[in-house]
């Protein structure tokens, strides 16, 4: 039986929490505060996801706005108004 003072190293596989520039054994943790660290996962990952999408709309907005550029170079525009 561990001694009260003896300090616990974790195994080297078992999964570690940094958070906050400190390290924690994840299967020690309350099952609250697991969850927590799997609702940050979900949120993380989420994020990312929308951040790919923003990324991938913003390229396909581009070719679009190429597109239109390079179409309307045959088209004549408006003339310009003189009370601008």
């Amino acid at each position: 039986m561990a001694d009260e003072n003896q300090q616990v190293t974790p195994p080297s596989n078992a999964p570690v929490l940094s958070f906050e520039g400190k390290r924690y054994d994840i299967n020690s943790l309350p099952d609250d505060i697991k969850q927590l660290v799997v609702g940050m996962q979900v949120a993380d990952a989420q994020i990312k996801m929308h951040q790919d999408t923003v990324k991938l709309l913003t390229i396909g907005r581009q070719t679009m706005a190429r597109q239109l550029n390079e179409q309307l170079r045959t088209i004549d525009p408006l003339p310009e108004s003189e009370s601008q």
